[in-house]
């Protein structure tokens, strides 16, 4: 099947030909848990890995592997792996990468989930961690340990928008013979590309801006073929996590309309920003694409646009916060992101809620921070909204 350059072309054709499923133009469910063989031998040989086929879902369905090859190629990686969640993404990367006694040198911010694992996985296999800024490859390599076994980096940083610059992770890690993992979620390939900036392994949250519905939860993962093999036939495997046939038909559907989404989150994100850097409720607004933010020429260099997140910071109290969010009435308060709407949170209290205080401040997360993920909606509509529940509270001052 030829391959197509252009990513608006590649999000819709690739990882599947029609002509090898009767002509159906969408993507066909194979709503099945196993496959059948022809014989004896021939169950043997796939078991074997002797002959391509499918054997169990679990191990492998048609339908997801459509998505997978889709997400490997809009990456440029060499393969893929589909999950039933982005933190079942995110464990089978780093249980794969990862034994007892092990170092892992983190970003200085990460998703509260993903603080979690790397506690458990502390508490229960002694794998430490350590956060990093990463300014620079000084700071990065004081960080480095003979035991250390990856680089995790979130850019932008959930929630503080902070960039972190990815060739020069790349380039302090390679003189380790260390691989470089990249949350990607944020931004999704459309806007940013780890693999092709000199890091190894892309993982996405596919929940969020790849289905753009808010109506699936999913994992993805990207790298060499080698090592998407890896975590294919053991993490995966044998914890389980795996993505449903109709869940990956879902996603093959969202993921379709994503450049088209992307530039509408993005702009939508531009005006809302400008809006809310004026108010004078608001006391700082953090946004990748601002030409003031101190990372921007991070963002130019390795991103297309500043993406549709928003975080910012009231001028009050974590209750004035929390009456903020209260008086909204078209931004729905949820943690997710990147679905049709906006959607608005308080990561002290919601998605962070796991990370002690002293380390979420150490992140940047205060008690006044909020996150806004900009929908499809008119600008318009969702500035209005924001700026009456921000009108409200300095009323109430």
């Amino acid at each position: 099947m030829k391959r197509y350059t252009k990513f608006e072309t590649a999000v819709i054709h690739e990882g599947y030909d029609s002509r090898d499923h009767h002509g159906s133009l969408a993507t066909p469910i194979y709503q099945t848990s196993t496959f059948t063989f022809e014989t004896a031998e021939q169950g043997e040989k796939r078991f074997a890995g002797e002959e391509e086929g499918f054997i169990y879902s679990r191990l492998g369905n048609p339908t997801v592997k459509a998505l997978e090859e889709r997400i490997a190629i809009l990456e440029n990686g060499e393969s893929g792996l589909a999950f039933g969640s982005g933190m079942a993404a995110v464990s089978a990367v780093l249980v794969a990468l990862t034994k007892a006694n092990d170092h892992i040198l983190c970003s200085q911010g990460v998703y509260g989930c993903t603080f979690g694992l790397l506690e458990m996985l502390q508490e229960k296999y002694n794998i430490i961690h350590d956060f990093c800024p990463m300014k620079s490859e000084e700071e990065i390599k004081a960080l480095i340990r003979p035991e250390t076994v990856c680089i995790y980096v979130e850019t932008p940083i959930n929630p503080t928008m902070q960039m972190v610059d990815l060739q020069m992770v790349a380039k302090a890690a390679k003189e380790y013979g260390i691989p470089v993992v990249v949350d990607n979620t944020f931004a999704t390939p459309y806007l940013q590309r780890p693999l092709e900036l000199g890091c190894d392994i892309v993982l996405h949250s596919a929940t969020k801006y790849i289905c753009g519905h808010g109506d699936v939860v999913a994992g993805l993962v990207a790298g060499t073929r080698e090592f998407i093999s890896r975590v294919a036939m053991t993490t995966q495997k044998d914890i389980g996590g795996t993505l449903s046939p109709f869940d990956a038909w879902l996603l093959l559907r969202g993921i379709k309309t994503l450049p088209i989404r992307m530039d509408r989150h993005t702009a939508n994100a531009e005006k809302i920003f400008h809006e809310l850097k004026s108010h004078p409720m608001v006391r700082n607004v953090y946004y990748p694409g601002d030409r003031e933010h101190p990372d921007y020429e991070i963002t130019a260099n390795q991103m297309t646009k500043g993406g549709g997140l928003i975080s910012f910071e009231i001028a009050g109290t974590k209750m004035d916060a929390q009456k903020l969010l209260n008086e909204l009435n078209l931004i729905k308060i949820a943690v997710s992101l990147g679905d049709a709407e906006s959607l608005i949170q308080h990561p002290a209290t919601m998605t962070h809620a796991v990370v002690p205080e002293e380390s979420r401040k150490s992140m940047g997360i205060t008690d006044q921070l909020l996150r806004l993920s900009a929908g499809l909606e008119s600008w318009e509509d969702i500035w209005e909204d924001l700026k009456q529940a921000l009108d409200s509270l300095g009323n109430n001052k």
